[in-house]
């Protein structure tokens, strides 16, 4: 690697013109000078191209909507650095993060990618959702800091060769297409998960719309758990997967003391408290910044978030056991020559 080598910022964008001017910006305010930035715009119907046109940055379009994976691709097909950094477009990064990224690195000639973290606060919106959202976000990757085995891929940066090795995103994911990418990755490299590459988010602000994005990436890894024979390292502790099923479990339970009596209550009580436990830390982390009536604010979120990631886990693994083609959606990512089906095509 040479010592600036060239760091291609790849923005893949779909309807994001109200955190693009921010995202690109930081982007240009970057420390480190040897950048070329591409914003990849997946059709949108918004006015995200004429914000990046403003700004003077370059933009190229997929064609067709295709989704990140396919934007990422289009990107990294455009543009030559020796690093590819992605960064989301709804996210606006910190001053030194590709200067750190670039060291980390340069350090690490064992390391394949470097993600970042993102800051507990909100970029834009400040709703209860997305302050919920950005302390969960934030606590569950400052806790699962080192080494990781799926992507974050809302800014992370991927040396080209490795890239060029791995092949690139499964252009027939939507949801889970990091996580894919993850698991053939560290296959072969380590990824790192560092606070030292950082960014602020502009995270989900809508109830509905958070709990239907978590409820089909908990259903869509099923099969690729049951394909790679382990889970992601990173968020998916055994803490959290058990706090998760003991939420799920308590509604089932509040049928209880109407069977066994009041004194069954103690039933769901119980398992309420092994959720809220399961994730202890992080609840000190929430109390300490924002005090007791915001926590419980949060917990209730969070326990929301906890059923609804069991509940799309449970249709999963029924949808894994019913449906053959669900079952081989990531055989691709497998195969026996160890190249990605799709490369060919």
């Amino acid at each position: 690697m040479n010592a600036l080598p060239l760091v291609s910022v790849i923005v893949p964008n779909y309807n994001y013109a109200e955190s693009l001017d921010l995202c690109l910006r930081s982007i240009l305010d970057q420390t480190y000078p040897n950048i070329e930035l591409l914003m990849v715009d997946d059709c949108s119907t918004d006015q995200s191209v004429a914000v990046a046109g403003a700004l003077g940055v370059r933009v190229v379009s997929t064609g067709a909507n295709g989704g990140c994976g396919t934007a990422r691709n289009v990107g990294a097909a455009h543009t030559h650095g020796e690093l590819i950094c992605y960064v989301d477009s709804d996210l606006a990064l910190a001053p030194d993060a590709i200067a750190n990224a670039v060291r980390i690195l340069q350090a690490e000639p064992a390391v394949g990618a470097v993600c970042g973290i993102q800051d507990a606060e909100p970029l834009l919106h400040d709703t209860l959702v997305s302050r919920y959202r950005g302390l969960q976000y934030h606590y569950w990757s400052i806790s699962s800091e080192g080494d990781i085995s799926f992507l974050f891929p809302a800014v992370c940066v991927i040396r080209r060769a490795v890239y060029d090795e791995i092949g690139p995103f499964n252009p027939a994911l939507r949801q889970t297409e990091e996580v894919d990418y993850g698991y053939r990755l560290t296959r072969r490299h380590r990824m790192l998960l560092t606070s030292e590459v950082r960014g602020r988010h502009d995270h989900d602000h809508e109830l509905r719309g958070l709990l239907r994005k978590l409820f089909h990436r908990g259903r869509l890894r099923i099969p690729l758990y049951a394909r790679a024979r382990r889970f992601g390292k990173g968020f998916e502790t055994a803490s959290r997967a058990w706090g998760s099923l003991a939420a799920f479990l308590t509604l089932p339970a509040l049928a209880v003391p109407f069977l066994w009596g009041p004194w069954a209550a103690v039933l769901p009580a119980t398992l309420l408290a092994a959720s809220l436990a399961c994730d202890a830390g992080m609840y000190r982390f929430v109390l300490r910044r924002h005090g007791v009536l915001f926590l419980v604010g949060f917990a209730g979120l969070h326990y929301l978030v906890n059923v609804t990631i069991t509940a799309g886990v449970a249709t999963g693994a029924a949808q894994w056991l019913l449906s053959r083609p669900f079952r081989q959606l990531y055989d691709a990512s497998f195969p026996i020559d160890g190249a990605p089906r799709w490369t060919s095509a």
